[in-house]
């Protein structure tokens, strides 16, 4: 850094995303071949592509951040303002979720005998596993919280348990809503309810996981001192994906689990 005249980081040549999109068309592709003809070699392998591409990835990124100083104060407003745009493209990724379930439940056609939930569908119970899914993930949101504060104040053996705590919490949901699908007394082949029910809450599953590993990540960096009171954008996007999954979790629950039952 002290050979440019800049403050800003120009980023080298990386291969890294040439190979995540590789991982992409081998897992999705993989994906229908596994549906279709009950072969997973190709998902699998893009699994592992994905993977080492997310490991070697993110070590150049911690490297560029940490120990080459790249991440000044302009470049991490930067980030900043990267992650708030990212954030934003999920509520709308979400948003159209939401807006086929309340066209679908708002006004149920003759196909559904103008009822919702659909004839014949049982739907489950909001007052069981949903609502501790949602004492979960608001606990969760607690402890990122705590976790954050900590950073702030330097405090890093309770930065360190409380993203622990976070993390197991947020695992502790993934769990909870496997079972929650292995028990559900509908598919996602259950017409529009299903498909709403299983594509929204789905989606969302898979966000905590990617939220969980991020954490996990910043857990991480944050035994291996990483992280100061005034360095420490990688766990503030974190938290603050973390928070947007509470919130989609909370109209999610609210919608789909407690109004659309």
């Amino acid at each position: 850094m002290a050979q440019q005249a800049h403050a800003y980081h120009m980023v080298d040549p990386s291969p890294w995303p040439l190979t995540g999109a590789v991982a992409a068309l081998l897992m999705t592709s993989g994906l229908a071949m596994w549906f279709h003809f009950n072969s997973s070699i190709i998902m699998t392998l893009g699994l592992i592509v994905l993977v080492l591409t997310m490991f070697q990835w993110w070590r150049d990124i911690i490297r560029e951040g940490t120990f080459q100083g790249h991440h000044t104060s302009i470049v991490q407003k930067g980030l900043r303002y990267g992650m708030i745009l990212f954030i934003t493209s999920e509520v709308f990724f979400f948003l159209g979720f939401f807006w086929a379930f309340y066209r679908a439940s708002l006004a149920p056609t003759i196909e559904l005998g103008e009822y919702w939930p659909p004839t014949g569908i049982i739907p489950l119970d909001p007052f069981e596993v949903p609502l501790l899914n949602t004492a979960v993930l608001l606990a969760s949101g607690v402890t990122v919280t705590w976790a954050h504060h900590s950073i702030m104040h330097g405090n890093r053996k309770e930065a360190i348990h409380s993203l622990t705590l976070t993390i197991i919490l947020g695992f502790y949901f993934t769990m909870l809503q496997a079972m929650e699908y292995f028990e559900a007394p509908f598919t996602i082949s259950d017409g529009i309810y299903g498909s709403t029910f299983f594509v929204a809450t789905g989606f969302h599953g898979l966000h905590v996981i990617i939220g969980s590993t991020f954490l996990l990540v910043c857990l991480m960096r944050q035994i291996l001192f990483h992280f100061t009171s005034k360095h420490h954008f990688g766990f503030e996007a974190a938290a603050w994906y973390w928070h947007f999954v509470d919130v989609v979790w909370l109209f999610l629950y609210v919608s789909i689990y407690w109004w659309g039952s």
